[in-house]
């Protein structure tokens, strides 16, 4: 018997592709299928869960712009 599965189909650059793939790689839970360098089908009931994981590996590797800042506007 056949079994489907419903998937989302992502659309992202090849950097956050690879992000993806890694947070997927620990438990094989979220892609179904890698079509092509820049678009993935991912669980339709997980793209919720995903989307939090990968903001917080983005916090996690992109410092914080602090737009208050005057350490760049000090220098004469």
């Amino acid at each position: 018997m056949v079994r489907a599965i419903k998937g989302t189909l992502v659309e992202c650059d090849p950097s956050i592709k690879s992000i993806i793939i890694s947070i997927d790689s620990e438990d094989n839970e979220y892609i179904i299928e890698d079509l092509d360098e820049s678009h993935l089908v991912v669980k339709d009931n997980m793209v919720a869960k995903l989307k939090m994981e990968l903001d917080r590996r983005l916090k996690e590797n992109v410092p914080d712009v602090d737009d208050d800042s005057d350490s760049d506007r000090d220098v004469k």
